[in-house]
């Protein structure tokens, strides 16, 4: 203990930015009494803080700090914690990042993400002009409601506590609870929050008249309880996480399902494929079957899907790379076969298939219509392929399959085994993997 700091500020910073009579100094001096009091190591502190004016604070500390975006300073916290069991890490974010990353905010709370969350509460935004925030109580004159606010002010540590925080107070700068209410959620093992309300000097306090005993009255009308508003211990994620997964530590987190290579292949580079075609007639499933395909022999393979939210109804358009070697880049310019099968997809790959050079080849079928192009146009109609007739959610298979025959880029068997392994009605109705003479 001898050898921990008894000020963990770093003296040639300050002194602190704020304007005279901010109440932000003041919870950083407790937070720097609370830290000493409860002894915790700089090299195992880290200060995550986001954009305002309590936002200049890490940068005062002998510790380590990440600062980042507006609103968001409970997640980067949160990842740290998740991946750092080991660290103190300290949120110091205003009110306005508690409406901005009021999701975040509750979510780390329901988790019980091991972080302390010092809120810099003065009840606007104080750095960009005076703007209420979702603290501002009813009746406030701010920038942006100069009649008066008229919105029900958030309570913080009513919103964290209802979603499961494990430490939750609330204090004013004027108490003399501060450092005690921060030091005890440092200790806390679990999600803290210390509610620290003060003034906000070149804002809200001038255009209020607030002081320590008209905020005092502020918080009785709102029914806002200072002090310890709930300790509750319970497992703190990062940890229980952890014992949950210590039998599997170092294991993939979603095991690779081996294709056994049973077939073989001479394709001698890169073949790119495009399925256009529409949502509900498995031309996702179809291109997975290539792909599993191509692995099958011996093949590198990238798949690609594109379909809008809805899924049952639009497009579907899926890429395939089938390559001899590691695929790089798995972008599709210029596919090398196209299955141009329904009108939704057609229409999205028109202008693709008018592109494309003279070496390369389109399935079409009859439901599509014919696209001026310098590559080689085929038509195959599915209902008229044995076993199919009109169950167009078979045609994009039974196409695929007629395409890898006669390109030859494939045994046509590994297709077959592909499909044998994920869709057993497709083999049942008949297997059409010979081309038509």
């Amino acid at each position: 203990m001898s050898d921990l700091p008894v000020t963990y500020l770093d003296p040639a910073t300050l002194p602190f930015p704020f304007c005279p009579g901010c109440g932000h100094g003041t919870i950083l001096e407790r937070l720097d009494a609370a830290m000493a009091e409860v002894g915790l190591d700089p090299g195992s502190v880290v200060l995550v803080t986001d954009i305002g004016c309590a936002g200049l604070s890490d940068r005062h500390f002998v510790t380590h700090a990440l600062h980042g975006l507006h609103g968001r300073s409970v997640t980067y916290a949160s990842g740290i914690k998740l991946a750092r069991p080991d660290l103190h890490v300290v949120v110091l974010m205003g009110d306005g990042g508690c409406g901005i990353g009021g999701h975040h905010l509750i979510n780390a709370a329901r988790r019980n993400i091991g972080v302390t969350v010092v809120v810099f509460n003065n009840l606007n935004y104080g750095m960009t002009g005076g703007e209420h925030s979702v603290s501002t109580p009813p009746g406030a004159v701010t920038a942006t409601t100069p009649l008066g606010q008229i919105e029900r002010p958030m309570d913080i540590c009513g919103t964290v506590a209802v979603n499961g925080a494990g430490f939750v107070a609330r204090t004013t700068t004027f108490h003399g609870d501060v450092t005690e209410l921060l030091a005890r959620a440092l200790r806390h093992d679990g999600f803290a929050l210390v509610d620290v309300w003060e003034l906000c000097t070149a804002y809200y306090a001038p255009r209020n008249r607030l002081s320590r005993r008209s905020m005092e009255t502020v918080l009785e009308e709102l029914g806002f309880a200072t002090g310890v508003l709930r300790e509750e211990p319970r497992p703190e994620m990062a940890a229980a996480y952890r014992r949950q997964h210590a039998a599997v530590r170092g294991d993939p987190a979603f095991p690779a399902r081996g294709l056994p290579v049973e077939f073989s292949s001479s394709l001698p580079a890169p073949s790119r494929w495009l399925l256009a075609g529409a949502a509900g007639r498995r031309i996702g499933s179809a291109a997975g079957a290539l792909a599993r395909a191509a692995v099958r022999s011996g093949l590198h393979a990238t798949l690609r899907t594109d379909y809008p939210v809805t899924v049952r109804t639009g497009y579907s358009l899926a890429e395939v790379i089938l390559s001899p070697e590691p695929v790089r880049f798995t972008g599709v310019d210029h596919p090398d076969v196209v299955l141009d099968l329904f009108p939704e997809g057609h229409a999205r790959v028109a202008e693709r298939i008018r592109a494309l050079p003279e070496e390369s080849v389109v399935y079409r079928t009859p439901a599509v219509p014919e696209v001026e192009t310098l590559a080689e146009i085929r038509t195959v109609d599915p209902s008229a392929l044995p076993g199919l007739g009109r169950r167009s959610d078979r045609w994009a298979v039974a196409v695929l399959a007629r395409a890898v025959a006669e390109t030859g880029v494939l045994d046509p068997g590994a297709l077959e085994a592909s499909v044998r392994a994920e869709d057993r009605e497709m083999v049942r109705r008949r297997w059409p993997a010979s081309p038509a003479p």
